[in-house]
């Protein structure tokens, strides 16, 4: 994740919660927040939750984020675990009030393979420019299947044009079916974001398939970088 905001003309400073919570480091010094995956908050099951809990239920985190959130001069990124921690905030980031909490995989196991996406129109500021594209990304996580109160709810945020990307089969057609929707989540959502489009959550790894290297394929002609790279240049320039 560092690498592709560095690649992306970023600062990246590595903060540990206990950085905020013992006061360390101040949110406010900071344009962009990432919230990692790969196991982050310890390889357990919930470790997402746990972490969002380790924020709102201290004082000094809890003031720190919401103030972060509450910026208009903010954006902020979740995948895989930062996934399902900030969908655990959504009480505290603008906008986020209809997101869904990402429980246990339909399949019941981990599951780590390349899938493929469809990125659609939202207002998110990372995914600008992007609507259309369809693009394989790692997927690497055990609790990534969207939760809604029920199907209905889940048809309706389906609608609000707060979906920014969603797993699709070989016709580009949007699908729960496994395992090219790893997860089995309603309707292939899989990236979220705010309807300020500031805070942008998703479960696959895009930072882990930024090098066209790293794709599972892509064409002998494409440069270093693959179209992963523009979410993070994306930033990049919303940030100025």
């Amino acid at each position: 994740m560092a690498a592709a905001f560095d690649r992306a003309g970023f600062q990246a400073i590595d903060v540990h919660m206990t950085d905020i919570l013992e006061g360390r480091v101040h949110l406010e010094d900071f344009r962009g927040l990432a919230a990692c995956g790969g196991f982050s908050y310890g390889d357990v099951l919930g470790a997402g939750e746990g972490w969002a809990k380790s924020i709102l239920f201290n004082d000094r985190a809890r003031a720190q984020f919401e103030a972060f959130f509450d910026r208009e001069d903010t954006f902020a990124l979740g995948v895989c675990n930062g996934c399902q921690m900030m969908s655990n905030l959504k009480s505290i980031i603008p906008g986020a009030e209809a997101w869904p909490h990402f429980v246990q995989n339909q399949s019941d196991r981990y599951e780590g393979r390349y899938v493929s996406l469809k990125i659609e129109e939202s207002p998110s500021v990372l995914f600008k420019g992007m609507a259309g594209s369809v693009l394989p990304v790692a997927v690497a996580h055990g609790e990534g299947y969207a939760e809604f109160a029920d199907r209905s709810t889940a048809e309706v945020f389906s609608s609000s044009g707060q979906v920014s990307a969603r797993y699709v089969d070989g016709h580009h057609t949007i699908t729960e079916q496994y395992p090219l929707n790893p997860n089995g989540s309603p309707l292939g959502m899989t990236a979220l974001t705010t309807t300020t489009g500031r805070v942008t959550i998703m479960m696959p790894h895009p930072e882990r398939v930024f090098r066209s290297s790293c794709m599972s394929w892509a064409p002998v002609d494409w440069p270093e970088d693959s179209p992963w790279m523009k979410l993070f240049r994306n930033a990049r320039e919303w940030v100025g």
